[in-house]
């Protein structure tokens, strides 16, 4: 570089000064000399300019081109951005699948994401919720899984799981209602596809029925057997069930609702339709009140004559929708009041997820049940809790105290929002999916095998026999191709303290609602 420099400067400088030679007959007389210094002054401040600016060379001549830029790189070439390599597609082929009835040899079998080198950045950790996993796998922490343990769950479960060298591997036992089993495996074969040959072996069991079954009681003796290691859609506080993402993550055919995805997309253009402080200020409620007798108990909280307790209830009636077009079901339109009200069917309900995505305060009847993502939810921050035993009054209010606590309410139904739409995005449900199975599969003890009546499973045995929109669902949420980035990385188990820290919290949050209600009723109470 500092040669270059010095020969353009050399060549300036020799240049100038045959100039000033030329010039010495005309700088005699006063004026010529003014006359003379006004133009070698002009000339001084060309060269100085020619100096920094990129020179041009006749590349035909064999010299080297200097430009501004190679000054300061003289022997590196322009630093041209990298296209992105193509995506990687695996590719669906009913037309052979029908043909053969066997599933394709050549899926990808090895995940490698491309990294940027000149940019290699970790993967973020997983939302809070993710810590969970190592609590609902902690009753086999000491002990491992043995076969013997798996085999024990046979009793409820609706199939055996095997995943073999990146490959499904299905034992069914009994149908599930509706096509919960169908949509459940259907999520697996796609976390197949997004992490090719990084799910590690493994054998499970799967129960598609609401209600956790392994007491906790049954194995909290000292010389107890290790609880049968089951999979399931929800838990509570006397069970051990392991709680996996539901079948709705990838649709709900029998009462069309979309795969999440898509679903979210909608819900955050509903909720973009309608501020919080422009709609109904009042709690809403849509749903089947007969599978539950809390669900009919909500009913009371419906207006009438003598008593608006602030609740706007309604009874769906899915038959009818059905027969209708779920004209009147659709999700993304039910935003438009400032609260919402989410209680349990016969155990917990799909529709918590939904609720809570819709910018309006959560109002949480007392719950039994929680799913795999709800234990990360805070009072008063996420939702506001509503009793159980007393749900009219209660309803009334929160939906009071949110009218006159506009900001603060309003804060609360984003936070819910802003969760649901960051950290439950369909990434993070693969990658639960995918650290829960990573977990669960370092705790077994055997070496995992292929059952002798299982089938080997893959997306083109499920959707190249589907019809309707169980099909449309399944091609709507397939994975195309292996992701671009790892999963997220694990954040460390709770350790007593900090466990102990976060349900204290939501105890206490729950107190100090509970103690403003009473106040505010013994106000009424005065009053009347």
């Amino acid at each position: 570089m500092r040669e270059n420099e010095s020969v353009q400067r050399n060549y300036v400088y020799t240049h100038f000064t045959e100039a000033i030679l030329y010039l010495r007959p005309f700088m005699k007389s006063p004026a010529r000399i003014s006359a003379v210094f006004v133009f070698l002054l002009f000339g001084a401040f060309v060269c100085t300019r020619l100096i920094n600016f990129p020179t041009l060379v006749d590349t035909s001549q064999g010299s080297v081109v200097t430009t501004g830029a190679s000054q300061k790189h003289p022997s590196e070439t322009p630093n041209i951005p990298k296209s992105p390599p193509p995506k990687l597609e695996i590719p669906l082929n009913c037309t052979a699948y029908n043909h053969t009835r066997t599933c394709p040899s050549n899926y990808p079998t090895t995940f490698s994401p491309e990294q940027d080198p000149d940019s290699p950045s970790p993967p973020p950790t997983c939302p809070e919720y993710f810590r969970w996993i190592y609590e609902d796998l902690r009753p086999w922490a000491l002990t491992g899984i043995t076969k013997d343990m798996v085999q024990s769950a046979k009793r409820t479960a609706n199939f055996k799981l095997v995943i073999l060298n990146g490959k499904a591997y299905l034992e069914k036992y009994q149908r599930s209602f509706q096509t919960r089993d169908v949509f459940t495996l259907w999520g697996i074969l796609q976390l197949l596809r997004r992490y090719p040959g990084k799910v590690p072996d493994l054998e499970l069991m799967f129960d598609c029925v609401d209600w956790p079954v392994i007491l906790s009681r049954f194995y909290s003796q000292p010389n107890s057997t290790a609880p049968p290691p089951l999979f399931r859609y929800c838990g509570d506080d006397r069970t051990l069930d392991i709680v996996f993402p539901d079948w709705s993550f990838w649709g709900w055919s029998e009462i069309n609702i979309k795969p999440w995805e898509l679903l979210l997309n909608d819900l955050e253009e509903g909720n973009n339709r309608s501020k919080w402080i422009d709609r109904e200020p009042y709690a809403y409620w849509k749903g089947n009140p007969f599978v539950a007798e809390t669900r009919k108990d909500l009913l009371k909280c419906n207006v009438s004559e003598q008593t608006d307790w602030n609740a706007r209830v309604y009874a769906q009636d899915w038959i009818k929708e059905s027969r209708e077009g779920y004209k009147q079901s659709d999700l993304a339109s039910q935003c438009i009041h400032r609260y919402k009200i989410y209680i349990e069917g016969s155990a917990w309900s799909v529709s918590e997820k939904y609720i809570l995505a819709c910018d309006s305060v959560t109002l949480i009847v007392k719950p039994r049940y929680y799913d795999f993502f709800t234990r990360g939810l805070i009072p008063v921050h996420h939702y506001w809790p509503i009793k159980d035993d007393d749900k009219c009054r209660s309803i009334k209010f929160a939906v009071d105290w949110g009218n006159s606590h506009k900001k603060k309410a309003q804060s609360i139904g984003k936070e819910a929002s802003k969760m649901i739409q960051k950290d439950l995005k369909m990434d993070y449900v693969y990658d639960y999916m995918f650290h829960l199975l990573s977990e669960y599969s370092k705790l077994l003890q055997f070496k995992p095998t292929i059952p002798r009546k299982a089938v080997e499973l893959c997306s083109e045995a499920m959707v190249c026999q589907a019809q309707g929109l169980e099909k449309k669902f399944m091609m709507d949420s397939m994975v195309k191709g292996p992701a671009e980035s790892n999963p997220c990385a694990m954040p460390p188990p709770y350790d007593p303290a900090s466990l102990f820290a976060l349900l204290r919290r939501q105890a206490n949050s729950i107190k100090q609602v509970e103690t403003w209600e009473r106040s505010y009723w013994e106000n009424q109470r005065k009053q009347s």
